[in-house]
This record gives C-alpha cells, sequence and structure tokens, in this order.
C-alpha cells in the first residue's frame, strides 16, 4: 500500500506544481506590440488630460500648423535628446537615412538633410512623426505634442544645417549659441 500511495505522490507532484502561479512563464502573458496603441487606455466617457494626444485628424491635415514652440537652445536640446531615442536608430546621427536600424529596410530611410525635407512645413514634420508614413512608425503616442514641436526645432536647426564645425566642441557652439539661435526666438 506505501507503494502506490508512494507512486501516487511522484506523479502528483509535478502535476500540481504546474498549476501554482510562479510556474507560469513570459510567454503565456497579455502584451502589447512595440508601437502599438495603448488599448483601453481610459474608461469609455473620461477626457484624457495631458499625454500625447492631439486633435489633428492624421496628417494631411496636420500640414498648416504653425510651430507654436520658439527654436530656443532648451527646445533644440530637448529635441536633440528625443531625435537620440526616436529617430537615430533609422535616420542616423547626421540625418542621412544612414542608421543601423534603417541599413536592414528595403526602402532607404529619408534624408532629412535634404532640399525635399527642408521644403516640407513645419506642420507637416510634426504630422509625420506623429502619424507616421508609408515606411516610418506612428510616434503619437510615444511623445508629447510639445516634444514632436521640439523634434521639428531640433531638424530645422542642426540636422538641415550644413556642418561647419570640425570638432564636437566647435559643433555645440555653433548650435546652441545665441547668434545661431538668433532671430527664432
Amino acid at each position: 500500500m506505501r507503494k502506490i500511495l508512494l507512486f501516487i505522490c511522484i506523479i502528483a507532484l509535478p502535476v500540481t506544481a504546474l498549476a501554482w502561479p510562479w510556474s507560469r512563464d513570459l510567454m503565456n502573458q497579455p502584451s502589447i506590440k512595440p508601437q502599438e496603441p495603448p488599448i483601453n487606455t481610459y474608461p469609455k466617457d473620461s477626457v484624457p488630460v495631458g499625454g500625447p494626444w492631439t486633435k489633428i485628424a492624421d496628417r494631411d491635415a496636420s500640414e498648416g500648423l504653425k510651430n507654436p514652440v520658439k527654436a530656443t537652445a532648451a527646445s533644440i536640446n530637448r529635441g536633440h535628446a528625443l531625435f537620440s531615442i526616436y529617430c537615430l536608430p533609422c535616420h542616423g546621427e547626421s540625418g542621412k537615412g544612414n542608421g543601423p536600424v534603417g541599413k536592414i529596410f528595403e526602402a532607404t530611410p529619408a534624408d532629412l538633410s535634404s532640399d525635399y525635407v527642408k521644403e516640407l512645413s513645419d506642420g507637416w514634420i510634426w504630422g509625420t512623426i506623429t502619424f507616421g508614413s508609408y515606411i516610418m512608425p506612428r510616434y503619437g503616442y510615444d511623445t508629447t505634442p510639445s516634444e514632436r514641436w521640439d523634434l521639428v526645432n531640433y531638424l530645422r536647426n542642426v540636422i538641415e544645417k550644413e556642418m561647419v564645425a570640425k570638432t564636437k566642441e566647435e559643433r555645440a557652439k555653433e548650435v546652441l549659441s545665441p547668434k545661431a539661435n538668433k532671430g527664432k526666438e
């Protein structure tokens, strides 16, 4: 009888251990994929406060928007930090579309220093960051509207400017000096 009881315990132990809460693995869990919008973030009929929300419907509707954030040194610095996080992997440090992630795409990411991008309105660039494009994911859920305007300021005042500095220090002085930002404030 003891042998039968021992046999039943040996077989039953692994079965009961798999039912314990700590036996769940990371594969069997609810998750959100990167760049996927939040699901049911707010309760029905609630009004979100702050966050990345905008009243603009799509990228086309954003073309006529004017940049409400002045291109100050602080705004450009915030834009640089955000560019390093969100844009640099695809567009590269100089914005030429040669970032480490951008190199693996079939379609090359846009050259942000090109004449084509220089002719685009600030609103269109802001809308592209917000809603994405045919290859670029949308960052409207990852950044606030003012952060997207900081990115536009960085693009306009740093990426689109011709590089004349030879060192990082010279470039930092050129970008952040009051003379470089004169007329933008």
